[in-house]
């Protein structure tokens, strides 16, 4: 067992409903995949939490985020997206992180793309990775030593 999961497993009552929710943001929730993995690298850079951003910056250059745009999010820079849903989804995760609330466009506008459902499933995708970014960086979960890091 690695990751996150390692730790949790002390406490299983907090493991069982961190990994329902967890299922749900990973496989179930309406924002689709390639800005799930956005959304997932802003909170690992923000927290800095290696081993998150260890294991889903592949995912996200699987997912067609291009190299420059992975390393931008690791240094908390704003990149040039190709897409418009990329763009509303940084900028909605960015402000969430930052400023611990959306202005009315940035929820407009995610709501315009996403949806109610999908925008309601983003706020939990962002809970839920900040909830494991803490736990990686409490528990000082590790990387192999040849992992790449942007910070």
């Amino acid at each position: 067992m690695r990751g996150p999961h390692a730790v949790l497993l002390h406490s299983p009552g907090a493991a069982a409903p961190m990994d329902r929710l967890g299922a749900f943001v990973r496989y179930e929730c309406s924002v689709p995949e390639r800005q799930r993995e956005l959304a997932i690298l802003v909170i690992a850079a923000l927290w800095r939490a290696d081993y998150e951003w260890y294991a889903h910056a592949p995912l996200a250059r699987k997912q067609g985020l291009s190299d420059a745009v992975i390393a931008a999010v690791g240094q908390r820079e704003t990149p040039n997206f190709e897409t418009a849903l990329d763009t509303a989804v940084h900028r909605f995760v960015r402000e969430l992180l930052d400023l611990h609330r959306v202005e009315d466009s940035t929820y407009a506008e995610a709501v315009s793309l996403l949806s109610e459902v999908g925008t309601v499933d983003l706020v939990a995708l962002v809970g839920y990775y900040s909830a494991i970014a803490m736990t990686l960086n409490t528990f000082e979960v590790g990387v192999p030593a040849d992992a790449a890091l942007p910070w």
